[in-house]
């Protein structure tokens, strides 16, 4: 069930605009503003079994919001793999997009462990802030940044040939030449950001290509912790067969475990 609510709005909103909200539990709500050419946030809020969301409208045809938008869970072997394993450590977790992890991750944390959230589309990261607020989670450390092998400026590429939104599939890009739609970002390093006496337990990457060099700036994490890695790997990936990959993160003695969805899981040997 939807409601509409007739807003009382200063002179400067446009005169036609509404505020259409959602009743708790009704599937989705929508939520539009519109102030005088400010940045606006257009999104419908949604439900599933974890909590509520924050799903921008522009992305509403990318699987991750249509799966939530439905009231169903997102990768849900990933995710439970992941409320499964992590205890009473730290999780990184790279590529949020709206938050469609952060709920159940945020409550199978033990008293005491955060959860590391980043997400460099703008767009994104907003609904992502919303979604944190919605469920009350303050366990959540969520950085408007994408993550690489060291702090810098580059850009994320936001749509693709057809102008429409990418969503959770907005990727890093060096530069703009054949790019579409680019924002700049800041690139992080996980080394840099989650502090030396954080233990993590589980570090997953959806970064759509960009998982080697997040890698490389999460080394000394990785040795100090030995994490699960969960990493997507697309249907080309070379990722394993990269000498860099090889030698710094196979070399620590992990290995694949097994393959959830398009995440490959691996873990240091016992």
């Amino acid at each position: 069930m939807k409601r509409l609510v007739k807003a009382v709005v200063p002179k400067k909103w446009r005169p036609e605009e509404r505020v259409e909200g959602a009743l708790p539990g009704s599937i989705p709500g929508k939520a539009r503003f519109a102030y005088d050419g400010r940045s606006v946030l257009d999104c419908s809020i949604a439900y599933n079994k974890y909590g509520g969301y924050c799903v921008p409208t522009s992305s509403s045809h990318r699987p991750a919001a249509k799966a939530v938008l439905s009231g169903a869970v997102y990768e849900p072997k990933t995710l439970e793999y992941m409320i499964e394993h992590c205890g009473p450590r730290d999780v990184v977790h790279a590529g949020t997009f709206f938050g469609d992890f952060l709920p159940a991750l945020s409550g199978a944390l033990e008293p005491g462990a955060l959860l590391w959230a980043f997400e460099p589309n703008h767009e994104s990261f907003r609904c992502a802030r919303i979604t944190i607020e919605l469920n009350g989670l303050r366990n959540v450390r969520l950085t408007n940044a994408g993550i690489g092998a060291r702090r810098q400026q580059l850009y994320v590429e936001t749509v693709d040939a057809k102008g429409r939104a990418l969503g959770g599939a907005s990727r890093i890009v060096e530069d703009t030449s054949g790019a579409r739609a680019a924002q700049p970002v800041d690139i992080v390093a996980i080394d840099d950001v989650v502090p030396g006496d954080r233990d993590v337990g589980i570090m997953q990457l959806d970064l759509e290509g960009y998982e080697e060099q997040a890698l490389m700036g999460a080394v000394a994490t990785i040795r100090r912790c030995l994490p699960i890695l969960i990493v997507e790997v697309m249907p080309r990936s070379t990722l394993e067969q990269s000498p860099w990959f090889s030698d710094s993160i196979l070399g620590l003695g992990y290995e694949r475990l097994t393959t959830l969805h398009e995440n490959s899981v691996y873990v240091p040997r016992a």
